[in-house]
């Protein structure tokens, strides 16, 4: 029967019984080997979980995140004993087995051919479930577009990209990069890379090909706005620097500087030192510090970030891992760049998190100064990056630590704990979405939030992001029109057309009625449409009706409805103006003048957080003011 058995799952019936009996027991062998390198890993993993310390890379250089975290606000057990974690690691050896004699016999006797690697894979995710949504298997994109944002660099063209209209489109070029030196243009159709066609080509896939070795070439085929025929253009790839400072400079007509940053990556405080110091040499008397929409990026930077407002010996933050004796203590190492006797304003929002919400609590727990805008996202864990295997197709991103800012504040909210899709290794996504334009929070709501104090004896929350100081006026909605005018990139392809047909136009630009209704053809010209919420409604009305049978009955209330909602739409260009002469001028001062441009002719001109910060940090009184609000005796470590 045993015979029998082996000819089913092998198909060795013409082989002699001995040689099908050495050929099974190499196979049991190679198996074994498996199975042995399956248990190798796993001891591996228990030893990680249970020291609560990070692995050493090939480089003998960790990496850690304080990026896409999570918190469990439960209180914390530890329990460091001896006899408690020799009795669990012998628990664990115990239920090894089960795993090692699944994956056993899922090899050998499962009715089809399983892919070894796909069943560890999946063994894995599977021990993931269970954990925070942010420890997950990631495969080699994932990992190299991680190294790429923390390392600050790869080697490429240095161009922003967009696959529209069946091609990739050059959104912007990096100030120096190849790109930007050979001349290639925002709102160039790259139609062709080294002759393979861009047709209905992905943006992560047109990456992949312009990116390669520092100093190799590539040529691209471009068409250009206003010119008949396309031109070639033959690039040499060079090393990008991917900044953290987007921008930063004295504001206009006063003398407070200004600094965004955008992530914590390798060079972020460096960058930081230059911006800074240059801005002290200009004298400014103040200094408005952007982190709206910075996701995060590495602890270290974040903590290097922290001293250069907070006073030398200060705590910037604490992590604290599954046992006692495992808590770490950052503190500033060093006097603060930026004068402590000078004013300070941070912005933050829906987007500021992780390593962004510890230089805004260390700032507001320190009372350094005034937290300005919305509440933060609130991730409050730390993660290590893992190889798995000798290959590393795959690495384990896992959490290892919770993180404190000084006045013990911990700001994981709670709905940013659950698991997103644990069945799936997480993949590079070169899609974009809507940013931040559309999202809203709650006026500030601190009656079922844990208070704690600042150094002064101010009040501050946890248990839900960094609470500012000071709440921004919310913008409105927008609206679907304008929705779907960003999304399908209209204003940018009606700039890119605006900027040829007008060359001599400048930075002064005024969006009049006359270009508006210019963009409004343009709209028509491109066939743009776009549903109102009430419009899906009643589409989804019409089914239900029709499903029903009941078609006589609405159909003339389903008409009137329909024409109505035409209505409405025809009036909302006129409800937008405002915001779609907001939005030309936006992309034509980038055409015009690039990303700076757009920093020094919008953002510091009209963005609402700016100018309240710029009156704020002009009237001393009413600064100082809020920083006394509530003072008692603190007593910050």
């Amino acid at each position: 029967m045993a015979l029998i058995l082996l000819d089913m799952l092998y198909g060795m019936d013409k082989l002699s019984y001995k040689d099908r009996l050495l050929l099974e027991v190499s196979r049991m062998k190679k198996f074994t080997l498996m199975i042995l390198s399956v248990t190798a890993f796993m001891l591996g993993l228990i030893w990680i979980v249970g020291s609560g310390e990070a692995v050493q890379r090939p480089d003998n250089k960790p990496i850690f995140l304080a990026d896409t975290l999570h918190i469990n606000l439960n209180e914390i057990t530890v329990d460091s004993s001896t006899n408690r974690a020799k009795e669990s690691k012998e628990a664990i050896f115990r239920e090894i087995k089960k795993f090692d004699q699944t994956v056993y016999n899922i090899k050998n006797r499962y009715m089809e051919d399983i892919d070894t690697r796909e069943l560890i894979n999946a063994g894995i995710r599977g021990m993931l479930e269970n954990l925070d949504r942010y420890s997950v298997l990631m495969d080699e994109k994932a990992y190299k577009q991680i190294m790429e944002s923390t390392h600050g660099k790869y080697s490429g063209l240095g161009m922003e990209i967009d696959a529209r209209d069946n091609h990739i489109i050059i959104v912007t070029p990096m100030e120096g990069s190849p790109a930007y030196k050979k001349g290639l243009k925002s709102g160039d159709v790259i139609y062709e890379i080294d002759s393979k066609s861009t047709y209905r080509m992905t943006t992560a896939d047109a990456a992949k090909l312009m990116r390669g070795e520092s100093g190799t070439k590539v040529v691209l085929k471009v068409k250009r706005e206003g010119l008949p025929d396309p031109l070639d253009f033959e690039l040499e790839r060079a090393v990008i620097e991917l900044k953290s400072v987007n921008y930063y400079g004295v504001i206009q007509g006063t003398n407070i500087g200004y600094v965004r940053l955008s992530r914590f990556a390798e060079e972020t405080r460096n960058e930081l030192v230059q911006a800074i110091t240059e801005l002290n040499a200009k004298g400014i008397e103040g200094l408005i510090f952007d982190l709206r929409s910075n996701g995060g990026g590495l602890l270290r930077e974040a903590v290097e970030t922290g001293e250069l407002f907070v006073p030398e010996g200060k705590l910037i933050v604490y992590t604290r891992g599954k046992f006692a004796d495992s808590e770490e203590r950052h503190y500033s190492r060093r006097l603060p760049l930026y004068p402590p006797d000078k004013p300070l304003v941070v912005l933050v929002d829906e987007g500021t998190a992780s390593a962004s919400e510890i230089v805004a609590g260390a700032i507001q727990d320190w009372d350094r100064g005034i937290i300005m805008g919305h509440p933060t996202y609130g991730k409050g864990l730390v993660q290590g990056i893992f190889p798995i295997g000798p290959d590393e197709d795959v690495q384990l991103k896992l959490t290892t630590a919770r993180y404190y800012v000084p006045s013990g504040r911990c700001v994981q909210k709670a709905e940013n704990e659950k698991k997103d899709s644990p069945d799936q290794i997480v993949s590079f996504d070169s899609s974009n979405a809507l940013g931040s334009d559309s999202l809203k929070t709650d006026s500030l709501v601190t009656s079922k939030k844990l208070a704690y104090y600042t150094d002064k004896g101010r009040v501050v929350y946890g248990g839900g992001g960094i609470l500012p100081d000071v709440e921004i006026s919310q913008d409105r909605y927008l609206l679907p029109i304008e929705i779907n005018l960003e999304r399908k990139g209209i204003f940018f392809d009606f700039a890119v057309r605006y900027v040829v047909t007008h060359p001599d136009l400048g930075k002064d630009i005024v969006i009049n009625d006359d270009i508006v209704k210019d963009f409004k053809s343009f709209t028509e010209s491109k066939s743009f449409s776009y549903k109102t919420s009430l419009e899906v409604t009643l589409d989804r009305m019409k089914n239900i009706v029709k499903e029903e049978q009941k078609d006589s009955i609405f159909a003339q209330s389903m008409k009137e409805l329909g024409q109505q909602i035409k209505k409405e739409k025809e009036t909302d260009f006129a409800k937008s103006d405002d915001y779609i002469k907001k939005a030309i001028k936006r992309e034509i001062i980038a055409k015009l003048a690039g990303e700076r441009g757009v920093y020094e002719e919008i953002i510091l001109k009209t963005d609402p957080g700016v100018l309240q910060a710029i009156d704020l940090l002009g009237n001393r009184n009413q600064y100082s003011k809020l920083l006394r609000a509530g003072q008692t005796v603190g007593q910050l470590p």
